[in-house]
């Protein structure tokens, strides 16, 4: 059993930057993939950012490459999503996931993911 809760949405200009941080709880932390998920209203939850049990292979949407990085600390149970140059299209509520690590793991598919925090939000004003 993983708890995730995030921490670190606002509000921001144009441009700016974020840092969200998540925060899990659970013994097997060090074993689980980790996701970064936002959605707005009326849309599906949509991807934008993974990073496998090791850390050693990321993935982004291809909205964000580029702008945002994705990290975890095993040690401390932290995962980070750090946030440049951010757009008002990035306004969304931002949800971590933990997934189990398996050996065909899609880390887009929404569905590989076992637990959810409960969002945070994020705001770009343009």
């Amino acid at each position: 059993q993983v708890q995730l809760v995030e921490s670190g949405g606002g509000l921001v200009q144009a441009g700016g930057s974020l840092r969200l941080s998540c925060a899990a709880s659970g013994r097997t932390f060090s074993s689980y993939a980790m996701g970064w998920f936002r959605q707005t209203p009326g849309k599906e939850r949509e991807f934008v950012a993974a990073i496998t049990w090791n850390g050693f292979n990321t993935y982004y949407a291809d909205s964000v490459k580029g702008r945002f990085t994705i990290s975890r600390d095993n040690a401390k149970k932290m995962v980070y999503l750090q946030m440049n140059s951010l757009k008002p299209e990035d306004t969304a509520v931002y949800y971590c996931a933990a997934g189990e690590t398996h050996s065909d793991y899609d880390p887009v598919d929404r569905y590989e993911y076992d637990y959810w925090g409960q969002g945070t939000q994020v705001t770009v004003s343009s």
